[in-house]
């Protein structure tokens, strides 16, 4: 820090909130794009705290820089990885061979799963739109309400997304607070598997009796109309694509912790096995895979895939931007003294620091509505503390959980899922309130809880 640079602990406090203010003012009042917003209130905490210009400018690049060079394959890699799914009818093949395995009347269970399974490498509103004509289609030959179908699968989609990589949200949180990603996956399979019955099997049951909704007539419309053959991939091709970069991250974390504790056979073994479950690595050969085996294997055209592996960067590099924008408010925090004094008001009065990370995710997330800008806000802040480098790898795992879970909670009327529900459900606000509202509330809840769990126990 520059030796004529130092602010009293008042004034840096007054500029966070100052900059904070005018960050959510900025999207919610005046509905800046989040990456301008979030680098106006950096600027504006820079300037509020004292930073000279140049130590300003050296903070913004350093945030950038360090943040993209964490996530930007991973995101890019993953978006094609999920556009060559879904083009594929890869996600189709999962959905109706589980439900046809599990039967009819353990339905929801193959529809929560499928949900948390497409939503890793496919964005949440994709998988969404892919998978519903199967709930409306379990619902017109059941009678039941189409909730008792879609809930599950909308749980489902909320874990994956939220809590598991290589969906963006726990990768850019796990890169901005250094968390080991294989960890991450881990307790994101636990943390999002047991939201999912809360919010999905258990919450689905409920709103599917409470609430009676029928197919909505557009989907009844498209229902009775011919499908077009397709080849599809078969599903075992898909289950070992899809659990491709997973299986290796974590073969790198297990076989790395098993070195460290003595396992001689492992360690000739070590360095490939490091290389291959670097996460960038593993979904190149995941990527690559998806491409000869769901696309060219299955009649597309080198062509047709490039255009859709190409349209599938165009929202990677708003997240990206986004995430970067984060980075941009960690270091402006970091470099400072915010996240010092912050910390150290934490540690006076003994708050946990994954409650402080769940609390911070779930004020953004009510206050903006983006779960991106939410999980990035508060990884930034967390990250700018002092005690996170004191923390064990699991525990720093644990914090990311309770970030996806805060990032979570409470989607409502400014967030553009509760709009895609309410429309492709047919619902009026009232009932969207009470199903995927609560729904998103308990995932997010439940998550952050388990990850607490797990935090305290390990």
């Amino acid at each position: 820090m520059d030796a004529l640079f130092e602010p009293s602990a008042e004034r840096l406090l007054l500029s966070a909130v100052i900059g904070i203010a005018i960050l959510l003012v900025l999207i919610i009042k005046f509905k800046f794009q989040p990456l301008l917003a979030i680098l106006v209130a950096a600027v504006a905490i820079g300037f509020g705290v004292g930073m000279p210009p140049q130590m300003i400018v050296a903070s913004i690049n350093k945030g950038i820089g360090s943040t993209l060079q964490g996530i930007a394959l991973l995101v890019g890699l993953g978006s094609m990885f999920g556009a060559i799914l879904e083009l594929s009818g890869g996600a189709e093949v999962i959905s109706t061979t589980l439900v046809k395995n599990f039967g009819e009347k353990k339905s929801v269970w193959a529809l929560g799963l499928t949900g948390l399974v497409i939503a890793i490498p496919v964005f949440f509103d994709a998988g969404l739109i892919i998978l519903i004509p199967l709930a409306f289609g379990l619902t017109k030959k059941t009678g039941k309400s189409a909730l008792f179908y879609g809930i599950p699968l909308l749980a489902g989609l909320a874990v994956g997304h939220a809590f598991i990589p290589p969906t963006p949200g726990p990768i850019l949180v796990a890169a901005i607070l250094g968390a080991d990603l294989g960890l991450v996956i881990l307790l994101g399979l636990v943390c999002g598997s047991v939201a999912m019955v809360f919010a999905g099997i258990i919450f689905g049951n409920y709103a599917g009796k409470k609430f009676h909704v029928p197919v909505p007539a557009y989907a009844q419309a498209a229902m009775d109309l011919s499908r077009e053959n397709r080849n599809l991939p078969s599903f075992s091709a898909v289950v070992t694509i899809i659990m491709t970069p997973l299986v290796l991250i974590l073969l790198n974390t297990g076989s790395t912790a098993a070195a460290n504790n003595g396992v001689e056979f492992i360690k000739p073994l070590l360095p490939v096995l490091t290389f291959v479950g670097t996460p960038f690595v593993a979904l190149i050969i995941a990527t690559v895979l998806a491409l000869l085996f769901l696309g060219v294997k299955n009649n597309y055209t080198l062509q047709e895939l490039e255009k859709v592996m190409t349209k599938s960067l165009e929202p990677a590099g708003i997240i990206l931007l986004v995430t970067a924008g984060g980075g941009v408010l960690r270091y402006i925090l970091e470099d400072s003294g915010i996240g010092t004094v912050i910390g150290g008001f934490i540690t006076d009065n003994s708050l946990p620091l994954i409650l402080v990370a769940f609390i911070i995710a779930a004020a953004v997330r009510i206050s903006v509505g983006s779960a991106t800008v939410a999980m990035t806000m508060a990884a930034g802040l967390i990250a700018s503390m002092p005690d996170l480098a004191s923390l064990s790898p699991i525990d720093t795992a644990c914090i990311v959980m309770a970030i996806a879970g805060g990032g979570t909670v409470c989607s409502h009327v400014n967030d553009s899922g509760f709009w895609l529900v309410k429309s492709l459900f047919d619902l009026d606000e009232k009932t969207t309130f009470k199903t995927w509202t609560v729904m998103e509330t308990i995932v997010g809840t439940v998550g952050f809880v388990v990850a607490c769990i797990i935090s305290a126990i390990f």
